[in-house]
């Protein structure tokens, strides 16, 4: 037997090189899917969920729409979340050396008509607060929130994070807007801002 014949030989005796096949995927399992995506689809469809409001956090859309000074005062908490809670924090205690306190803070519990200004025009550069200077800025809001709701926030904070200090009305922040129009930036830390007092 030639050598070309016993290669031949041992050829056929091996089993043939593996290819990747067609392969389908059962019938069973694609019937199995479709019939747990249509129950999905009636479930959705059929299911009626009117839980009641409790089974939440209580609260309903009528709690997130902040009542008009028509209606009622103003919700300072709400609008401190809104605007304030990124840099003071919820606890009204900032970020050290980053961004100053509103507990026990001397420019919140002051005067009323410094913190209105502070919050009207902002502050870009050092104010001490509690004996720590910070070096920021803080935005102005006065063609953000209305005399209302400035006044809202301020009574709030001047209230909360153990601060004692009186309300504040709207018609103050009104005079103090009135009084300060010609101002375009920001108070230029506590130097213009002593002189406030």
């Amino acid at each position: 037997m030639s050598d070309i014949s016993k290669k031949i030989d041992a050829q056929r005796r091996e089993m043939p090189e593996p290819y990747e096949g067609n392969r389908p995927i059962p019938w069973l399992v694609i019937l199995i899917v479709a019939s747990i995506f249509a129950w999905a689809i009636g479930y959705i469809a059929y299911t009626h969920q009117s839980n009641p409001p409790a089974y939440g956090d209580r609260r309903s859309a009528a709690d997130f729409i902040a009542a008009s000074p028509a209606g009622g005062a103003l919700d300072g908490a709400q609008i401190y979340a809104s605007h304030c809670v990124a840099c003071h924090q919820a606890t009204g205690l900032g970020l050290p050396g980053v961004f100053p306190p509103l507990a026990a803070s001397e420019w919140v519990t002051g005067p009323g008509e410094l913190a209105i200004q502070i919050v009207l025009h902002g502050v870009s550069g050092s104010l001490t607060v509690g004996g720590t200077t910070y070096n920021g800025q803080m935005p102005a809001f006065k063609d953000k929130l209305k005399d209302e709701e400035i006044a809202a926030v301020l009574s709030y904070v001047r209230g909360s994070f153990g601060n004692s200090a009186g309300k504040v009305d709207a018609a103050s922040v009104a005079a103090g807007r009135a009084a300060t129009k010609s101002q375009a930036q920001p108070w230029n830390g506590e130097a213009e801002l002593k002189a406030l007092k």
